[in-house]
């Protein structure tokens, strides 16, 4: 079984572990309803790329 000869510090493994992280969604202001919604989604009201697409009920 492998085991480790020396002991990996905290910021070694910190250091491996960076790329692991939270991605931000990318939130844009609607021009036409002025709804702030994520990028290349259908906004809360229906409205997509300035036509209504879903009706709300």
């Amino acid at each position: 079984m492998a085991t480790p000869s020396n002991k990996n510090s905290k910021s070694h493994k910190r250091n491996r572990r960076g790329h692991i992280g939270l991605n931000v969604p990318s939130i844009v202001l609607d021009q036409t309803t002025g709804e702030y919604r994520v990028s290349h989604r259908v906004s809360p009201s229906g409205v997509y790329n300035g036509k209504q697409v879903v009706d709300k009920k």
